[in-house]
């Protein structure tokens, strides 16, 4: 039996998702972007509750495709409201569509977004060492200073603690704790 890190539960969607995606560095520029909006749809809900709608918000979402998304209008946003599959927040979908501009924005200017996003971190995953999960913090110096960079280049729902949860998910940190069997193994992959 291997040892993990205990927020998956026994749910198994949140157990394939640890133990596939949560922490493995990604420079995929849509899979970048899909995490960015599930991040910020997650604000105030549990990250089940976004797992398990993720297909959905694939389908609704256009495969986040931020060329897309960038093109939706009012028309699109009233019709995302009334897709019971995904969260409904007005707030959230607009933030969707004005993150997808300014994306578009940070690849003009930078070359890529992976480019952009990864210079808070210098380009390295931040290796912690955690023993148990009370030591995992919401947030870090990393974090508030890419939330206030996203939030100068106009992107909403990117406050420090969603863009510590970013990065988490797409690797730029490793908060596994030390005891769980992909510790070692999304380290590596740097």
């Amino acid at each position: 039996m291997k040892t993990r890190c205990p927020w998956p539960a026994d749910n198994p969607l949140m157990l394939a998702y640890h133990d596939t995606e949560w922490g493995v560095p990604l420079h995929d520029e849509q899979k970048l972007f899909e995490f960015l909006v599930l991040e910020g749809m997650q604000a105030g809900l549990s990250w089940s509750t976004i797992l398990n709608k993720r297909e959905n918000f694939r389908k609704a979402f256009d495969r986040f495709d931020p060329a897309r998304i960038a093109r939706y209008r009012q028309t699109k946003i009233d019709k995302l409201l009334q897709d019971a599959g995904i969260i409904r927040n007005r707030l959230k979908i607009e933030a969707t569509v004005t993150n997808a501009r300014a994306f578009l924005q940070v690849q003009r200017e930078f070359g890529s977004f992976d480019k952009y996003i990864w210079q808070f971190t210098n380009g390295r995953m931040i290796v912690n060492r955690w023993k148990t999960i009370r030591e995992i913090p919401p947030l870090s110096p990393e974090a508030e200073t890419m939330s206030h960079d996203l939030k100068q280049r106009g992107f909403k729902f990117v406050g420090p603690t969603i863009c510590y949860a970013h990065m988490q998910a797409t690797g730029m940190v490793n908060d596994h704790l030390i005891s769980c069997f992909r510790y070692k193994q999304v380290q590596k992959m740097q």
